[in-house]
């Protein structure tokens, strides 16, 4: 690298962080804990969506295409479920057109799932369950069932803290400057 070409740190960790912070807090609710309040719709406005697309475009800058990808993607996921939870835009979306809108993010992260296989296995980890929430949130709202939800709630917890596993120990090894954390 020549003295011109600016360092940029791995946004990684605090792509994940956002992206496991946001999903832990909806997936509590998911799982029955509490209703749907203003703290998730900021924490998905801001963390899960202004966040995660920061880190994408960092991503971009470092050409690294799967975390680009995948963090600019899942941000803007985030965003267009604040706009669904929106009251002044008409009513919340449910049932079939809910169910199709986690299918096919349920499928994308499926095809991102293949490209962990050649990743940690923190982060394989991160994604395959990721693709047993969306099929469970697709269940859920497909058939109307609170049950369904709320298994979806707790799949969602582990994906949660899969990914936060994974930042807190990237950003350990990166600060031990040894591996302490296995990934």
């Amino acid at each position: 690298m020549s003295a011109a070409e600016p360092k940029v740190a791995n946004g990684a960790p605090l792509g994940l962080l956002a992206f496991g912070l946001t999903t832990m807090l909806l997936n509590i609710h998911n799982a029955g804990f509490f209703g749907l309040s203003v703290t998730i719709v900021a924490m998905g406005f801001a963390m899960g969506g202004l966040a995660q697309i920061i880190v994408g475009i960092m991503e971009f800058i470092v050409n690294n295409m799967f975390g680009a990808v995948a963090f600019s993607a899942y941000g803007l996921f985030w965003w267009c479920l604040v706009i669904i939870w929106w009251k002044p835009l008409g009513d919340k979306a449910a049932g079939l057109d809910m169910g199709w809108f986690l299918t096919v993010w349920g499928i994308f992260s499926l095809v991102m799932f293949i490209g962990t296989l050649k990743h940690a296995r923190s982060l394989q980890v991160v994604f395959g369950t990721l693709v047993l929430l969306f099929a469970a949130l697709a269940v859920a709202n497909f058939s109307g069932s609170a049950t369904a939800l709320h298994v979806a709630g707790w799949i969602g917890i582990i994906c949660a803290s899969s990914a936060l596993y994974t930042s807190f120990g990237t950003i350990l090894n990166h600060e031990y400057g040894r591996h302490i954390i296995p990934l």
